[in-house]
């Protein structure tokens, strides 16, 4: 039952370092595109990789503070539901184009983030 408190106080902060960082890319960005969400896919997939490849394979850490930190913080603040409206409206909109970067540069920078952070997390 622990747990589910860590994942529950985890996935609100996650949230909202989320909600957070990407209502603050399209300031910098002034731009339609998603740049927030994709940032925040980009850097959670980068931190999962590197902290379950960390927390797995180098340091042993309490299980809790592991699922606290995976599944409560990472949990909340990556996205996929949110890049799957975002793709799907920007299709509904008849923005093929942008639609495709979108998915391409997401799978892409997401794939690429979290092999990198495992890589790092083996030799940290």
């Amino acid at each position: 039952m622990r747990n589910y408190l860590y994942v529950f106080l985890g996935g609100g902060l996650g949230s909202s370092l989320r909600y957070w960082l990407s209502g603050l890319i399209p300031r910098y960005t002034g731009s339609q595109f998603p740049y927030g969400i994709l940032i925040v896919n980009v850097v959670g997939c980068f931190f999962i990789g590197f902290l379950m490849s960390a927390l797995e394979e180098r340091f042993l850490i309490n299980p809790a503070l592991r699922v606290f930190l995976t599944i409560g913080i990472l949990g909340g603040f990556t996205t996929f539901s949110t890049f799957s409206y975002e793709t799907i409206a920007m299709m509904r909109d008849s923005e093929f184009l942008r639609a495709s970067l979108y998915v391409i540069l997401s799978l892409v920078f997401g794939l690429g983030g979290t092999h990198i952070g495992s890589l790092i997390g083996r030799y940290i």
